[in-house]
């Protein structure tokens, strides 16, 4: 076996062309997406994927959530296969490259060795993960983490949306429910390629970013439960206000993240109001509380200060509070020799490089509690993702495609 030289590069105007091609399904209202999972428009990506992966000579694999596995074999029928993966799913108002650059990367590195004619001892396996963004069904990377054995296959089905669809009776709906058993497949490692969704890497003018570790978060859905009443005629200390409840929360929230710097973070950026009418106080109103961290223990110390404090706040106006936690993952490291692979790979074709924690979950993050696994970032404008304004250069996508490509062509192995 032989390394690949540094001479070799993806194709990357065919890269951009494919992630302007995808970004035609699924359009957002102000030049982004809205391909959110298990929608008509889900449906109609993946079989534009699997019209490429196809073509591109790879066989494919659905399994009972819907993720599918996408496999260019390798040269040793015992060799365990090295993953790339991501998600095509976007929020409701989401970019053109969360996700989706990862998936179409993937496939970039397998068109690329078909391209050079290159066999690899290992299999590679091009993964577009069901249900990442989780912003229609929570948790967020239901399928990776119904794939590492931490969420039930049961309980992701029984999972609903805002209009009461379970996600098992969509997945049906769309015809993408495969037979093969979650969690089946062995990996030899797991690479996932991703914009950075931060503003880092191009304030510090790096373009990759190598990345060591990934926050642990927590969601924790609270339902506070007052008493509907007229605005205008209700006197002000008869009141069981559950908006005003759900305000101090809030601030609480923000309190403790800040109690916990550096290395915390804490917001809320969902909330539902029942009835939702001007003059009618809320009798019932629901929101998402989202905490995260590298450090366990902070992540910890913040959930038990958040629950304990609300509580206090919502005794103190008479509002029940019920508080179910409906995501979480703890901090991952990521496998040592892949991260240093990615780095060599970096060094190699001459890319500026700094390490980073990644802030936001991914799919790596349940996919390193079954095998080694990396990631590797690029920069994206002003740092902004989850956002239609999300926005990236074909530089910067070629450059960590390349990245990608060495770092698992070296896991994979060539064959002389």
């Amino acid at each position: 076996m032989s390394a690949a030289g540094e001479n070799l590069r993806i194709d990357g105007d065919r890269l951009w062309e494919s992630l302007m091609e995808m970004a035609r399904i699924g359009p957002g209202v102000a030049g982004g997406n809205n391909r959110q999972t298990l929608t008509d428009a889900d449906k109609q990506g993946r079989e534009l994927f699997a019209r490429w992966c196809e073509e591109a000579g790879l066989t494919m694999g659905v399994d009972k959530m819907g993720t599918m596995f996408m496999t260019r074999p390798g040269t040793d029928p015992e060799a365990l296969p090295v993953y790339i993966g991501s998600h095509l799913d976007t929020q409701p108002t989401g970019g053109k490259f969360d996700g989706v650059l990862g998936v179409l990367s993937g496939l970039e590195v397998v068109r690329t060795l078909n391209d050079l004619d290159i066999r690899t001892r290992h299999p590679i396996v091009v993964t577009n993960w069901t249900n990442e963004e989780g912003a229609r069904f929570a948790p967020a990377m239901l399928a990776s983490g119904v794939f590492a054995g931490a969420i039930p296959l049961e309980h992701a089905y029984g999972r609903t949306d805002l209009e009461g669809k379970s996600f098992g009776d969509e997945l049906e709906r769309i015809g993408w429910k495969g037979a093969e058993e979650v969690g089946a497949r062995k990996m030899h490692a797991y690479f996932e390629y991703h914009i950075e969704q931060g503003p880092i890497l191009e304030a510090e003018n790096v373009e990759i970013g190598v990345v060591t570790h990934c926050q642990g978060l927590w969601w924790l859905e609270f339902t506070l439960t007052g008493k509907e009443a007229h605005t205008g005629s209700t006197p002000m200390n008869m009141r069981v206000n559950a908006g005003l409840a759900m305000a101090r929360i809030m601030e609480m929230v923000q309190e403790v993240a800040m109690a916990a710097q550096p290395g915390a973070v804490g917001g809320v950026g969902q909330v539902q109001f029942a009835p939702n009418s001007r003059n009618v106080l809320p009798g019932t109103v629901v929101f998402t509380v989202d905490i995260r961290s590298p450090d366990q223990a902070k992540l910890d110390g913040m959930r038990a200060a958040i629950e304990a404090r609300a509580a206090q706040i919502c005794a103190a106006l008479g509002v029940g509070c019920a508080i179910e936690p409906v995501g979480h993952f703890d901090p991952v490291t990521f496998d040592p020799t892949l991260v240093e692979r990615v780095r060599a790979a970096a060094e190699k074709l001459g890319h500026s490089h700094m390490n980073l924690i990644s802030g936001a979950g991914h799919d790596a993050c349940w996919a390193a509690k079954v095998a080694p696994a990396t990631m590797i970032m690029c920069p994206c404008v002003d740092g902004l993702s989850h956002n239609e304004a999300e926005d990236i250069s074909k530089e910067w996508a070629s450059a960590g495609a390349d990245v990608l490509f060495h770092a698992v062509v070296e896991t994979a192995g060539i064959v002389d």
